[in-house]
């Protein structure tokens, strides 16, 4: 061999080296970027026209009256597009207009679980939870949308005047003695 060959040989082999040593980093660096850029692609996702119509649909015929025809068209709108979460607040509207609080509250946490920041999911279960009397918990939603959307929110708003049209309800521990009981 000649001292040229060994020369290109090392040459070859620190190459080597070194490419083998910053392949799995790139490697890593291109996952990172390809994982970045399909989320936020994902995050501006238009909804299905499809399931668009469905819902004004089923907005239309919640408002005049036809409560089981709008969850039919709503429930069509999440088949077509199960990521349009905005379809999760139409059904709890339907169903608290069916007096169903307990499954609307179950929507409006749905829509909260897909959406953290959906303020109009934490404003209408904490109104869900005033028609159903649980005002403790209300109380926490009012107090959970104050921190983080702000007291002059319309969210915010519309939440503490439910809370406030809210009559109180005696208890058994706050009612009155009767004069006329007696013990035996």
């Amino acid at each position: 061999m000649t001292a040229k060959t060994v020369r290109r040989s090392d040459n070859r082999s620190a190459l080597m080296e070194k490419i083998m040593r910053l392949a799995p980093a790139a490697a890593a660096l291109s996952l990172l970027f390809a994982v970045t850029a399909s989320m936020s692609a994902a995050g501006e996702r238009a909804d299905d026209p499809r399931a668009t119509a469905l819902v004004a649909e089923g907005r239309q015929l919640l408002n005049g009256g036809d409560t089981q025809a709008a969850i039919d068209a709503f429930e069509a709108a999440l088949a077509v597009d199960p990521a349009m979460t905005s379809v999760f607040l139409d059904l709890a509207e339907a169903a608290r207009s069916d007096g169903l609080q307990g499954k609307a509250i179950r929507y409006y946490r749905e829509a909260r679980e897909r959406d953290p920041d959906n303020f109009a999911a934490i404003s209408g279960e904490g109104e869900a939870l005033v028609e159903k009397g649980a005002m403790t918990a209300a109380r926490e939603a009012l107090s959970e949308l104050e921190e983080r959307c702000g007291e002059t929110c319309v969210e915010t708003r519309q939440l503490a005047a439910a809370i406030e049209a809210r009559p109180a309800v005696m208890t058994a521990e706050a009612s009155p003695a009767d004069n006329g009981v007696t013990q035996n």
